[in-house]
């Protein structure tokens, strides 16, 4: 096992949250046009007169995008860099938020969301690599968490949006706004420095070390390049290389658990929640929209509770109590959609059950998820590592997010939310056999232990 490096001497933070914000306006797009389409989508359905299965399209089709944008990048982020990488997300998102609203057909604004898909996956790639080879170890975990948090505000800034515009079914404007944060990322990305990591993987020491020292002194800044230096191989171009026996469990853990923070249902309530509401009797569009930013807001200020908590409890202790949470408030809700004793309040029911999940996802999966993939590959697999991390949540978040009202059809919806249920149980097993715990570690150290 390569050391661990001590905490520098001296931590420039401001530097660091700078360097945060602009990965974070990059989550605030993530869930922006992630968010945005539980609010627009009611007005879709009755502008273009879809039916199920088109609305299920609508609704994958971003995350089609973000696949393919996930394999795409993580090849550009090693081969460019990630600041480049970044830069060209950012364009991207600008094209695919000046597009959807001026769509004149569903096959127009399916092609703008598949846009935005690929815009998602070059970021969700590159910014928390970014953040975690910048971060010190001591606070890497609240630095990367920090992606998640915006992502979830860009949910919540979604579902506020779609609530003030849903009075007059303003679907086109809903999308439109997304285009502000976009023009912002690509603006403020534009003085980022380079990865000080993926600079000594090219061999330029001494643009790393200028990097270094910009939030560390010269000390510290020749500690963190000697890590880096011992820690250090060419950087893999071969998909392949993920297979090898030094990756194996890397890929195990990143990819596993990424599918599993899709496959708990988590996105079926960011995507589908003015529907869930609407199944358990909340009356109007505007306030099942209205729900459903409660819901999007408590995802906001949990995931505050795992910033805070991350580096201080462990990714462990935080997930046994997190997922262990999920379960039972998916039981509950699967029991009172089966039972439905009291028609009257199943509507409160189902948002008390639906808070508590998002509670409790916020403050262990959702960011722990992330940390965990910038966490585990070693630097010269770390940008095609993530890409598959991304690739394999975006491909069962499309399986989830196909196939929910076809399920809630076809099986009911207490089956449904008890089959999520099923798959929680399932992860607390993979946290407790699989994933390590990686608080307070050199990102070299994870990569080269067992």
């Amino acid at each position: 096992m390569n050391p661990v490096t001590t905490a520098p001497a001296r931590v420039n933070q401001s530097f660091l949250w700078r360097v945060c914000l602009v990965a974070g306006l990059g989550g605030i797009l993530y869930g922006y046009d992630m968010g945005i389409i539980a609010a627009a989508l009611p007005f879709i359905r009755r502008s273009f007169v879809l039916g199920t299965k088109m609305e299920e399209v609508v609704v994958s089709i971003v995350l089609v995008g973000a696949t393919l944008g996930a394999i795409v990048g993580g090849s550009v982020a090693d081969r460019i860099g990630r600041r480049p990488t970044l830069l060209l997300g950012g364009l991207i998102f600008i094209a695919g938020s000046l597009l959807a609203p001026l769509s004149p057909d569903v096959g127009s604004l399916i092609a703008a969301r598949a846009l935005l898909g690929v815009a998602i996956g070059f970021t969700s790639v590159t910014a928390p690599v970014y953040v975690s080879e910048l971060a010190p170890p001591q606070s890497r975990g609240r630095l990367i968490g920090l992606y998640q948090f915006a992502l979830t505000v860009g949910i919540a800034v979604a579902d506020l949006a779609g609530y003030w515009l849903a009075g007059r079914g303003a679907w086109r404007l809903m999308f439109g706004i997304g285009a502000v944060p976009a023009v912002l990322f690509l603006m403020l990305a534009l003085w980022l420095p380079e990865s000080p990591r993926w600079l000594s993987a090219q061999g330029r020491w001494a643009h790393a070390k200028t990097v270094l020292s910009t939030y560390t002194d010269a000390a510290g800044a020749d500690l963190l390049l000697e890590d880096i230096r011992v820690g250090l191989a060419p950087m893999e171009r071969r998909w392949s290389a993920l297979w090898s026996p030094s990756a194996r469990r890397a890929l195990l853990i990143a990819v596993g658990f990424t599918v599993l923070q899709q496959v708990t249902g988590i996105n079926t309530i960011i995507y589908y929640g003015p529907r869930i509401f609407a199944l358990a009797g909340v009356g109007s569009d505007k306030s099942a929209i209205l729900a459903t930013f409660i819901v999007a807001a408590v995802n906001v200020l949990a995931t505050i509770v795992a910033l805070v908590l991350v580096d201080r409890a462990g990714r462990k202790p935080l997930l046994y109590v997190g997922v262990s949470g999920m379960t039972l408030s998916l039981i509950v809700l699967s029991a009172a959609f089966h039972f439905r004793a009291n028609e009257a309040h199943m509507g409160v029911t189902a948002l008390v059950c639906l808070v508590v999940y998002i509670t409790c996802f916020a403050a262990s999966m959702g960011p722990i998820a992330w940390i965990l993939v910038s966490e585990v590959f070693p630097l010269r697999l770390r940008g095609r590592g993530v890409a598959a991390a991304t690739i394999g949540s975006g491909t069962s978040n499309v399986l989830v997010s196909l196939t929910f009202l076809s399920l809630i059809e076809t099986a009911g919806i207490s089956v449904t939310f008890l089959l999520y249920a099923g798959f929680c149980i399932v992860t607390l097993l993979f946290v407790r056999f699989v994933v390590p715990e990686t608080m307070g570690r050199a990102l070299e150290s994870i990569s080269t232990s067992g």
